[in-house]
């Protein structure tokens, strides 16, 4: 059998909330301008003909409660709080019913954005790739499995800035429902477990500096929290 030429990170994987075994993370998907307040402060509003999906790779993924370096390239490190998916099951060009069955549990996750690079790119019309998928960009808490959480309605989503409420609303407000969302997003891939899905943000983001602790929230799941330090040195 061939060798490697060098050593393979192993994928990461999020643990569950009751269980030791672990969730094996392969794919993070996001999804833009599914609040439409957060969609207005941005300067945008929401499609509501197609949901915007884009990508972060599984390295971006951070546990809860690390410390994360400030990112380089950026002066305008973002915070997004987030209601994130774990896919249970085998999804491909799914209706509404088999993407509802299909969800394995819920997290609360920070898509952290470069929003300096993001707004560049966006007047530029250029992809978003090195605002989104930035190491450690994606820091997801503990997952709670469906069946425990319960079913989805106007529970609270909130993010605290040392401590000071910055982000809150409702997760009804979302414009598009997580069923709809992951039926349309099978549609484009072939969703399968081990995929997450980011769900959008709420308004109030904005950004943070080195030594700022964040901490995020979703009533009846375990908080997601991460303190920034200073950016490697070269």
């Amino acid at each position: 059998m061939a060798q490697n030429l060098f050593p393979s990170p192993p994928l990461p994987a999020l643990p569950v909330q009751g269980q030791e075994a672990r969730y094996p993370l392969h794919r993070i998907f996001c999804v833009g301008k599914n609040y439409a307040a957060h969609a207005a402060e941005m300067g945008g509003q929401v499609d509501r003909e197609q949901p915007i999906f884009f990508t972060k790779s599984a390295l971006a993924y951070l546990p809860s409660g690390m410390e994360s370096n400030y990112p380089p390239g950026t002066s305008n490190y973002h915070y997004e709080v987030e209601l994130c998916v774990a896919v249970g099951k085998p999804l491909f060009k799914a209706d509404i019913a088999a993407a509802r069955d299909a969800v394995f549990g819920y997290a609360v996750g920070l898509d952290m954005t470069r929003r300096d690079l993001q707004s560049r790119a966006k007047d530029g019309g250029l992809p978003w790739d090195t605002a989104k998928d930035v190491e450690e960009s994606a820091i997801i808490g503990p997952i709670t499995q469906e069946a425990e959480f319960g079913p989805l309605a106007d529970q609270r989503i909130r993010l605290r800035l040392d401590g000071e409420l910055r982000q809150d609303a409702p997760l009804s407000d979302m414009v598009w429902s997580i069923p709809e969302l992951l039926s349309r997003l099978s549609h484009l891939y072939h969703l399968a477990p081990g995929d997450i899905l980011m769900t959008g943000t709420p308004a109030g983001v904005g950004p943070v500096s080195v030594g700022n602790h964040l901490v995020g929230d979703v009533e009846g799941l375990a908080p997601v929290s991460v303190t920034f330090t200073e950016p490697d040195q070269p």
